[in-house]
């Protein structure tokens, strides 16, 4: 067994001390963001005042058929729209969008709406992926790599607008499979292309919790908004609430557990949204603002269950 002088045993001790401490790892959080679309077309106003409740620190920002938010905005004008925003308080300071969803303009029709987000330091806009739909293989991983470099121009427009272009896994985009999403991934030609991942969408694929997870880690930070949302019973036709209400985390089949385990291990920095789709579309997922919340809310601590299963 080795001794010490009492001389080497100060000196190690003085050094110990001087040592920097080893940083403890800070805990793994989703970075949530509220979905205006989840109020329909209730006013701005009703809705902002929500986005706190629910955990989240900017909106995410609609236009019609699913909301009407976008159109508000310009209704009221920017300043007024900007003060709004500045009169809510969270954690992180006021306020912010962190989000517009425009499906409606598409990847190539982006340009006006990136200078609208560059005003209020607003970083993502999601939308679709536009091209053939339905193909496999070399045929899809070509067409991929087409949409990729005819996004070249726009991504130089939303470099300069410090926005990530995030392209959704929509059914009815070419960008929709678990391969076109890692062809996406593979060939974009900035980091101002990214990818919003919606469980909902892969469902319908057959895609399980298991292959969500697998995808997840391939993508890794590619992914700059996760959609919090399950198939359930589907929403492209009138089913009772309870039923509609299973695309909702924790209400439904999907096991988001392994889910949130992926985006932990990616040390996923995004945006998450707990989303689901009314029919018909802009309709409140509940008739009041604050059921809405409530239910959000719900979801919420199912997902933050899921992560506890994860630590």
């Amino acid at each position: 067994m080795r001794t010490f002088s009492r001389r080497q045993f100060i000196g190690a001790t003085a050094t110990a001390a001087l040592a920097p401490a080893v940083a403890a790892r800070p805990k793994f959080r989703l970075n949530y963001i509220l979905s205006s679309s989840m109020y329909g077309t209730l006013p701005l106003k009703d809705i902002l005042p929500e986005v706190t409740k629910t955990g989240a620190d900017t909106i995410d920002i609609w236009p019609r058929v699913h909301g009407n938010q976008r159109e508000q905005i310009e209704e009221m004008g920017h300043d007024v729209f900007s003060k709004m925003l500045q009169s809510h308080k969270t954690a992180k300071g006021i306020l912010r969008m962190g989000c517009i969803t425009r499906y409606d303009l598409g990847p190539f029709g982006l340009q006006k709406e990136m200078a609208f987000a560059k005003k209020f330091g607003t970083k993502i806009i999601v939308c679709g992926g536009r091209g053939k739909r339905g193909l496999k293989g070399a045929e899809l991983k070509t067409e991929v790599k087409k949409f990729a470099e005819l996004m070249k121009p726009h991504l130089a427009v939303a470099k300069a607008a410090g926005v990530t272009i995030a392209i959704e896994n929509h059914s009815s985009n070419l960008i929709n499979t678990p391969d076109s999403l890692k062809w996406l991934a593979e060939f974009a030609p900035s980091n101002n292309l990214g990818i919003a991942l919606a469980p909902y969408h892969l469902e319908t694929l057959g895609v399980d919790a298991a292959n969500h997870t697998t995808l997840i880690k391939a993508l890794g930070n590619r992914i700059a908004m996760f959609y919090a949302w399950q198939h359930g019973m589907g929403c492209m036709k009138k089913l009772p609430k309870e039923q509609e209400l299973l695309q909702m985390p924790g209400r439904g089949k999907l096991d988001f557990t392994p889910i949130l385990g992926a985006l932990k291990a990616i040390d996923y920095n995004g945006l998450t949204s707990i989303f689901m789709h009314p029919v018909p579309r802009g309709i409140p997922i509940l008739p009041t603002a604050a059921q809405c919340t409530t239910e959000i809310n719900r979801a919420r601590a199912y997902l933050e269950k899921c992560l506890s299963g994860n630590s």
